[in-house]
């Protein structure tokens, strides 16, 4: 009958369009490694040696007269920040951005996003890109995620990170890698705290937060009166298993190690496959929820004491802490299961 032909044809265009979505899930997913930086690298090495030799001659004149750029907030293209291609990548895991407080533009903030994980899929989700509606939520705030130095010494990836709005973590040249706190009030310093050490304790399931010997942050925005806001992203962790590599192995010995020479981590990490959900190097399609906490505020002093460190540094503690048993039993935590600082 012609309704039953109706039928068919409708249930197969339902499955073509969701062949279509996954594929696009896919391709977002995929393209991470595939525009990393050991590939831009490798791409400016190798067109030097052919006929395009050009492209990365004059790509290095204008690396040499552009190299301060990172340490001056980076060079955000908002066109680029808004495009589709973000949205397939927050629904791939999904990511959603979860916002507790509001924060008066009139003032600058440092964010501290934790845990640091494997992939920062979060943070460079919900702060990076417009995919989440960060502007939507905390209207007049712009937000800068802070990077090691390391990735803007990659040719071409350099400008495709700053293009989402990063920014170099470190001092270059007396120019602060908060360059943006020095403007008044509407900016987000956005800091992954534990770094590249804390990706080696992203395990799923795990809640290590490497944070007791942190205060480098703290004393930031003592020092430019910036409040801490902090930030925890549930979910994390999860999206890639990782090979066991407890404190004291000898695996974790060269890890720590070459992390102390390269400045960069080197999780042994694996997830699924383009086909099948077994082994590969796709993240796992698990959700990431980021909740905003509250505003610590902070007094500007620009030159705390110990002991002024040492009392913001326990309190943006509690607060984390806080915020983590508040939100855990929404995303599946066991109630009796706590942060640890590491």
């Amino acid at each position: 009958c012609w309704w039953e032909l109706s039928n068919h044809s409708y249930s197969v265009f339902c499955q073509i369009t969701m062949h279509i979505y996954t594929v696009m899930h896919l391709f977002t997913a995929l393209y991470v490694p595939l525009s990393s930086a050991p590939t831009c690298v490798f791409l400016f090495f190798y067109l030097l040696f052919t006929r395009f030799w050009l492209i990365s001659v004059l790509y290095s004149v204008w690396w040499f007269f552009d190299y301060d750029t990172p340490s001056r907030g980076g060079r955000r293209a908002p066109f680029l920040c808004g495009l589709k291609i973000w949205e397939y990548m927050r629904d791939y895991f999904p990511v959603k951005l979860v916002k507790t407080a509001d924060l008066d533009p009139k003032h600058n903030y440092i964010m501290g996003f934790h845990p640091h994980g494997v992939l920062v899929a979060g943070a460079f989700t919900n702060f990076c890109v417009y995919a989440t509606g960060f502007r939507q939520l905390f209207p007049g705030l712009t937000s800068y995620m802070l990077m090691l130095p390391l990735w803007f010494r990659c040719p071409f990836f350099r400008d495709y990170v700053m293009c989402a709005g990063q920014a170099q973590r470190r001092f270059k040249k007396n120019i602060p890698a908060t360059y943006p706190l020095f403007k008044r009030g509407g900016n987000a310093v956005v800091i992954a705290v534990g770094g590249a050490p804390e990706a080696l304790d992203a395990h799923p399931g795990t809640y290590n937060v490497l944070l007791a010997n942190k205060k480098g942050f703290i004393k930031m925005a003592m020092e430019h009166g910036a409040h801490l806001v902090p930030v925890f992203s549930f979910g994390e962790n999860e999206v890639f298993d990782q090979v066991k590599n407890q404190r004291g192995t000898w695996l974790r010995w060269i890890q720590e190690r070459l992390q102390s020479i390269m400045g960069i981590s080197l999780p042994l990490f694996h997830g699924r496959g383009i086909f099948q959900y077994s082994f590969g190097l796709m993240p796992y399609r698990r959700p990431i929820n980021t909740v905003v906490g509250r505003p610590i505020r902070v007094e500007r002093k620009e030159k705390p004491t110990v002991e002024e460190l040492d009392a913001l540094h326990q309190l943006y503690m509690d607060e984390l802490s806080n915020l983590f048993d508040e939100h855990k039993g929404n995303y599946g935590v066991d109630k009796d299961t706590h942060l640890n600082f590491v």
